[in-house]
């Protein structure tokens, strides 16, 4: 006769595992920090310098406290270490800087920039840090939108720094220039056509790669990448069309390279790869001016090749250790008011990052700087096309998170190619933060720092066992 029991066999139902609320208030600073680097100049349009230099010093040191309380694991032998270099060369430079006051408070920039890159790579998981990215990027696109917006509908003219309305003596003085409506460039909240382009690409990829990765609510991403690309296309930047056409072809290539089955066969893919850069910048420069006009620019890059003439001739008088580090330029000092005008302005940067450093930091800067990207884009590959291997097993699928890092390496290296922004803010974060990510945790979802979050919230991450007393 069949008995029924009262003790049932399966698991007492629990309620679903949940991050604590430390961890997500931990998640919901490090999408501060990235909003911060990635609207750049925003906060000094909107709040003014002083009150920016309070916010970001200010972020750096809760940054510090948070980083002593909760000591990541962090191996302090795989380091970023040509970037770290690069900015100690930077500090070295108040030794023999022609312009020491601009040096103290840019160098303060590039250290707190440094810290939130280290600070933010040691405490997310890859999964995090790619969410992270693409939460902070809707804040800085939505802001955008809605900045433009309420310029639009409310105010009805341009507006300068500070939510001045007034009229400017030329049209690169305006934070916005009311051109929602119009089909002129959108330069969002940051003020800066050219950095809004950029900032909008990176969406896309980031939107993409969670996407692919079939991150949660995958219709409002792509809602996301149409909104971005919308941005994109109204910023109207060249040089962001030139980094959207060399990330399709790096894309293209990192996938053809992922069909690879026999050793060698990747050859050939080198070899396409090569002919097509080869191919793509013997064409830049053989069809410059039909290639710029149809973008809607001068072949003179409008103007840049004038303000790198004046860079170099003043560099080439310092050629080894350079002038002294200013990212940017300080306008406000005698060394560069008046120095170069452009649209009666004084110029802030060389448009150019290895011009910039070679001006700021001379050939041995441009040489650590060269060298923290070699490192960067060599990781960076390897990391995207090869199949994640730690022992013998083979057949593990690649992750679609691996692709950040050789994406966004592609976008700075064109955008440095004519702006400086690479060299600060969220340029200069990125690389540092993706460089010491990659090094940290080689492959997403393994090793301690990867496992660190698992392990705090009890999601089932394997602990090394405990050694055995002695008798």
């Amino acid at each position: 006769m069949a008995v029924h029991t009262k003790h049932p066999v399966s698991a007492t139902p629990a309620a679903p595992v949940r991050e604590k609320t430390g961890h997500l208030l931990l998640r919901a600073w490090c999408i501060f920090v990235l909003f911060m680097a990635l609207a750049g100049t925003a906060w000094i349009n909107a709040f003014g310098e002083a009150v920016t230099a309070v916010i970001v010093i200010a972020g750096g040191m809760l940054s510090i406290g948070l980083w002593i309380v909760m000591r990541p694991p962090v191996n302090g032998r795989r380091l970023p270490w040509f970037a770290l270099a690069y900015a100690a060369w930077a500090v070295l430079s108040l030794l023999w800087s022609a312009w020491p006051a601009v040096s103290a408070w840019t160098l303060l920039l590039l250290l707190i920039t440094t810290l939130q890159a280290l600070f933010v790579g040691s405490v997310l998981t890859w999964g995090e840090l790619v969410k992270a990215v693409a939460s902070a990027l809707k804040w800085v696109l939505g802001l955008s939108l809605v900045f433009e917006l309420w310029v639009s509908l409310f105010i009805g003219a341009p507006i300068l720094p500070g939510f001045v309305v007034a009229k400017a003596s030329d049209p690169i003085e305006y934070w916005s220039r009311d051109n929602l409506f119009d089909g002129g460039r959108l330069q969002g909240i940051m003020g800066n056509a050219n950095l809004l382009g950029p900032v909008a690409l990176l969406a896309i990829v980031v939107f993409a790669i969670r996407y692919a990765a079939r991150a949660p609510r995958r219709f409002m991403l792509i809602l996301w990448i149409v909104f971005s690309a919308y941005l994109f296309l109204r910023a109207s930047s060249a040089t962001a069309y030139l980094a959207a056409v060399a990330v399709g072809v790096v894309l293209a290539t990192v996938l053809l390279m992922r069909r690879a089955r026999r050793p060698g066969e990747r050859t050939k893919y080198y070899i396409a790869y090569a002919a097509v850069g080869a191919g793509g910048g013997l064409a830049l420069v053989l069809f410059r001016d039909e290639i710029f006009t149809a973008l809607g620019r001068s072949s003179d890059l409008t103007g840049r090749e004038t303000i790198w003439a004046a860079v170099l001739e003043r560099a080439s008088q310092r050629p080894v250790a350079g002038w002294g580090f200013a990212t940017p330029w300080v306008v406000a000092d005698p060394a560069f008011d008046g120095w170069i005008i452009d649209h009666g302005q004084s110029v802030q940067q060389a448009h150019s990052m290895w011009i910039d450093a070679f001006l700021q930091l001379g050939a041995v800067g441009v040489t650590l700087l060269a060298l923290a990207y070699l490192a960067l884009i060599w990781r960076a590959w390897f990391f995207a096309i090869d199949r994640p291997r730690w022992d013998l097993r083979a057949d593990r699928p690649y992750s679609p998170l691996s692709l950040l890092p050789t994406l966004v390496a592609t976008i700075l290296l064109v955008q440095g190619f004519s702006e400086s922004g690479p060299l600060l803010l969220w340029g200069w974060m990125f690389l540092v933060m993706l460089g010491f990510k990659i090094k940290q945790a080689p492959h997403v979802g393994v090793g301690p720092v990867e496992q660190s979050f698992a392990i705090e919230q009890d999601l089932g991450a394997v602990r090394a066992p405990r050694p055995k007393r002695a008798p």
